[in-house]
């Protein structure tokens, strides 16, 4: 029989499911709403977080020092998800989010890892020349900046809160939101007003 499992993946899933249901610990209802949350999941919902932190002193508080109660505090559902970190931009520091094993990526709050995130080119840079890598992108860092890689792993995600971008003062908070890209929330870019 274990011959068979090794050979039919699609039969070990369903033996290891029905052990788990067994044993109370998961359901298939419970694996497809983790599935839907996870598909349903956007950029959008990191960008809502960040542009919320640059109007709202207590919440940027709380997203620095807990981005998984700070995600659940909007209503994106971290239930399953390993706990989230929020690095902060600031003048003269940098963050640089990579994985440097395989694609640990929060996908609660920005949804699946694009393609290049992936990339071992990608994961090899980030380490090796971070500066060059996010020149790349068109991100050039005043002088002096000093980056900083976080390496994102299986038990620990990671998010970037970028910089306000100047300019952005008059802002309501909708439109901060628009401002934000994924990139920013890696740091391979950051937000820009009046692109």
């Amino acid at each position: 029989m274990s011959a068979l499992l090794e050979r039919d993946p699609r039969r070990l899933f369903a033996a290891v499911l029905s052990l788990l249901e067994a044993k109370g610990m998961l359901s298939e209802a419970d694996l497809a709403e983790r599935i839907a949350l996870t598909d349903a999941a956007t950029p959008g919902q990191g960008a809502r977080m960040v542009a919320r932190a640059w109007v709202d002193p207590t919440y940027r508080a709380l997203m620095l020092a807990d981005g998984t109660r700070a995600a659940e505090a909007l209503g994106i559902p971290m239930r399953g998800a390993p706990p989230l970190g929020v690095l902060e931009n600031r003048p003269g520091l940098h963050h640089l989010v990579v994985c440097t094993l395989c694609s640990c990526y929060p996908r609660a709050v920005l949804g699946y890892p694009p393609f290049w995130f992936k990339s071992a080119a990608y994961r090899a840079r980030a380490v090796r020349d971070p500066r060059g890598l996010i020149a790349e992108w068109g991100t050039v860092l005043p002088a002096g900046t000093e980056i900083v890689v976080v390496d994102s792993t299986a038990d620990y995600r990671w998010m970037v809160l970028p910089l306000r971008p100047a300019g952005s003062e008059g802002l309501d908070e909708a439109a901060l939101t628009a401002l934000v890209r994924e990139g920013d929330m890696i740091g391979v870019t950051v937000p820009a007003f009046g692109r």
